[in-house]
């Protein structure tokens, strides 16, 4: 079997008509839930997309891995997606985004070659990559966001289009009174971006990815990550106007939020990307272009359905759509990501298994607790392989894809480590205290700051919208207390010891008796003479103190 695993950058888990999204109709997303499992309560291992994303290839906890902002790189030697999978006989190929930095000193201290086979797979988070491209080619005075080769701009300008930056200019951009209306300016959100439809991002990965799926051989898991609809906000015709202010929802938001907040939910309601959700005429140009880009990203999975039905390859192809976070969007008056409202941490996940194994669940709702750590236990587990549980910290989510009820856990956890942004600065911390930590069992969500501040609480049962943070008052600090003893459980949770696992630990003990050291016997007698032979005899030759050479 191989795995077809989809990634949509910044996709809120609401924004979808099987999660009953009351405006956007996202036929081929339903198509996926109703051939699968569509599970509901799936949270990232962080907030932020160069974490998250480390945190689906290893399948381990932020901190276990180290990479905890955009740009730190994964260090040298942390094992991947691509470690497991080719272990059991798999590929494993990227087409699209990782957001994944190398970590070129220790590269360099160890000797590998980027050009290497071993260096590139380093470099490139263990994956083949087949057309790596972040989909972020801003550029400016002072350089460009990405020095990276980007294949998108270069396909581009063989279509045609000029400049240094066709990405900036044509992709991302419309045309105003004969001007550039860059994508980058939300007012602009509502143009056609000027580019044919065809040649914009979503169709020009998902054409790359129907080429891979052609040409290459053997079996294989792609992870086909997709740029949108993560911004610029702007999206080409049809797409542009399919939605307008009136599909626009009210903000989930409320002043209660704005009173004594906590100082770190402070910090990120006065950021910049915050000020400007909170004003409505943003909101009302950028939240249509959001859903055309979904609505654009649902019918290019459409083609991709299709493919597979035409060459007869969905029989044996595992279907995986997800998000790295989602995206406020003016809720709880925030914009982007980065804190703990479901908004943000919790993202869609719909799993399609076409073997007979599956058909119990198919078309069913899952709400177990859900980490994204899980889907590299689960892909080794669909995979035909053992999970290597002393490495990999997620679970295995097949028995919830055949339809079995297996003992789970009982809360998520997320991490978020702000030590780069202006929000550390503001607050005066040091990098090492701009660290936050959710603990959720599924009614109560807690966010632990580092730094000495309070926590918050939330009863998402009594309060789904998150409004009311009740560790402003001390009526509920059993419940902080509770909480915060399974943050300490997850704490101590064994995430380093990745050289030996719990089986080779088992198969250590008691077999030293035959091999070499031989301790902590009196006179011999308290083993098997065989172990003894060796330390038994006539002396061959005399030497020391009181004796003849």
């Amino acid at each position: 079997m191989n795995i077809l695993f989809i990634m949509y950058d910044q996709l809120r888990f609401d924004y979808l008509s099987c999660a009953g999204h009351p405006h956007l109709k996202t036929p081929h997303f339903d198509r996926v839930a109703a051939m699968g499992v569509r599970f509901t309560n799936s949270y990232v291992q962080s907030p932020i997309c160069g974490a998250s994303r480390m945190c689906f290839y290893t399948g381990r906890y932020a901190s276990s891995h180290g990479a905890q902002w955009n740009g730190f790189p994964l260090r040298v030697g942390e094992q991947t997606l691509g470690d497991h999978l080719r272990k059991v006989g798999m590929d494993c190929w990227l087409l699209g985004k990782t957001h994944m930095k190398a970590d070129a000193e220790g590269m360099e201290r160890l000797g590998l070659a980027p050009d290497s086979t071993i260096g590139a797979r380093q470099a490139e988070c263990g994956f083949d990559a087949w057309a790596r491209d972040d989909g972020l080619w801003a550029y400016g005075p002072d350089g460009y966001y990405d020095e990276k080769r980007s294949p998108y701009n270069e396909y581009l300008k063989s279509k045609g289009y000029d400049g240094e930056n066709p990405w900036a200019d044509y992709a991302n951009a419309g045309v105003t009174d004969e001007q550039i209306a860059s994508g980058w300016m939300f007012r602009n959100a509502d143009q056609p971006a000027n580019i044919r439809e065809q040649d914009s991002e979503t169709p020009w990965l998902t054409t790359q990815t129907i080429e891979f799926m052609e040409q290459t051989k053997g079996t294989w898991c792609a992870h086909v990550s997709f740029i949108k609809p993560h911004w610029p906000y702007i999206v080409p015709a049809p797409y542009h106007n399919m939605f307008g202010p009136e599909h626009v929802p009210p903000a989930l938001r409320d002043e209660i939020e704005l009173e004594n907040p906590h100082p770190v939910y402070g910090a990120y309601q006065g950021n910049k990307i915050a000020s400007a959700f909170q004003r409505e005429e943003v909101r009302d140009k950028v939240i249509p272009a959001y859903m055309g880009l979904i609505k654009q990203c649902d019918d290019q999975l459409g083609r991709l359905l299709d493919h597979l039905e035409e060459t007869d390859t969905l029989k044996n192809t595992m279907i995986v759509l997800t998000s790295d976070h989602g995206d406020y969007l003016g809720d709880h008056w925030l914009g982007e990501k980065d804190l703990f409202h479901e908004q943000s941490v919790k993202v869609p996940l719909i799993i399609f298994d076409p073997r007979e194994s599956a058909d119990a669940a198919r078309g069913t709702v899952c709400d177990a607790l859900v980490e994204s750590i899980d889907l590299a236990a689960t892909f080794v587990d669909a995979a035909g392989g053992k999970v290597p549980d002393h490495i990999i910290e997620g679970r295995s989510l097949m028995p919830w894809i055949r339809g079995e009820t297996p003992e789970w856990r009982e809360f998520v956890i997320s991490e978020y480590d702000y030590s780069a942004t202006p929000q550390c600065v503001k607050l005066g911390l040091e990098p090492r205290d701009a660290r936050l930590f959710m603990v959720f069992d599924g009614r109560y969500k807690m966010m632990h700051a580092e730094g000495g501040m309070r926590p918050m609480l939330f009863d998402l049962e009594k309060d789904p919208d998150e409004f009311h943070d009740l560790a402003k008052g001390d009526a509920h600090q059993a419940e902080i207390d509770r909480l915060y003893a399974m943050l300490a459980q997850w704490g101590r949770r064994m995430s380093q010891r990745v050289t030996k696992s719990e089986d080779d630990i088992k198969a250590m003990r008691g077999g030293s008796l035959g091999r070499g050291v031989l301790p902590f016997l009196y006179d011999g007698s308290e083993v098997d003479e065989k172990y003894t032979a060796k330390y038994r005899g006539p002396a061959r030759q005399k030497y020391g103190e009181g004796t003849e050479s």
